[in-house]
């Protein structure tokens, strides 16, 4: 059980890539070239119920020295998000985003009700929550019901409490000047991106670039058999200078909107 930062951040890490190995070898690539990978932020996904809030979520982050840096609204997808940054800027940011429950159908909310009250009591409280993966059983109907209201649903539903994504921030790579040659890099590896809304999101005007790769499909055991499914992908991120000359530190809720679709099923 990880009970400091580093060993929490260290935990989330290992358990993300043993999902998503495609980032372990993009992580690798980049150090071989003598790179240094640092993370921009982490990505966690989670229900407005009252166990399970935003706040909940990143009550360890907050209690290791984080602080409140912003928030965000997806009408769209019923989204509100927050992000935390920590005083070290070579630790990771954290975002946080969380369905908005009352925007759904009764259904949707039983079944989250369902899923929640399977959680044992006080494991929400714990300091290593954000990396005990699925803390509840959920049948492969179930998951199929939740996608087609809200495929954040269904990924939260499947996956549990662990990072959906890992950024890496383009500014601290030295063989990489912009986004634009990476994304042809990786294309050229193969390597499958997030084209909703084009391949970078964002634009130096509005001091953030974003591109993502797609999440690869990996096989879930259901609590009635195996499915494939969506599950992780890789960001990178690269940020651009105010008119303070501080680079910005927050995020940009249109192009965020259209990350959150690595995971959808039909990219």
């Amino acid at each position: 059980m990880a009970k400091t930062l580093p060993a929490l951040l260290d935990k989330m890490w290992t358990d993300y890539v043993a999902i998503n190995p495609l980032a372990q070898k993009i992580y690798n690539f980049f150090i071989s070239r003598g790179d240094t990978v640092l993370n921009d932020h982490i990505a966690l996904r989670t229900f407005n119920h009252p166990r399970l809030t935003i706040d909940v979520v990143a009550a360890p982050f907050v209690a290791s020295g984080y602080k409140y840096g912003g928030d965000y609204h997806f009408p769209e997808k019923k989204l509100y998000a927050k992000h935390y940054q920590h005083p070290d800027a070579t630790l990771p940011k954290i975002f946080i985003s969380e369905l908005k429950l009352e925007e759904f159908s009764a259904e949707l909310r039983k079944t989250v009700d369902e899923l929640v009250g399977q959680i044992p009591a006080g494991l929400e409280h714990t300091f290593d929550f954000t990396s005990v993966g699925r803390p509840w059983k959920v049948s492969k109907a179930t998951y199929e019901k939740l996608m087609k209201e809200s495929d954040y649903a269904g990924w939260v539903a499947a996956f549990g409490y662990r990072p959906n994504h890992f950024t890496v921030f383009i500014n601290a790579l030295k063989s990489f000047a912009d986004i634009q040659t990476l994304n042809g890099f990786l294309k050229e590896q193969g390597v499958k991106l997030n084209a909703s809304g084009g391949e970078i999101k964002g634009t130096p005007a509005v001091y953030l670039e974003q591109s993502s790769t797609l999440a690869n499909n990996i096989e879930v055991q259901f609590s009635d058999g195996p499915q494939t499914v969506p599950a992780c992908y890789y960001e990178f991120a690269r940020r651009y200078p105010l008119p303070t000359g501080e680079l910005y530190q927050g995020f940009v809720a249109a192009s965020a909107d259209k990350i959150f679709e690595s995971t959808s099923k039909g990219q």
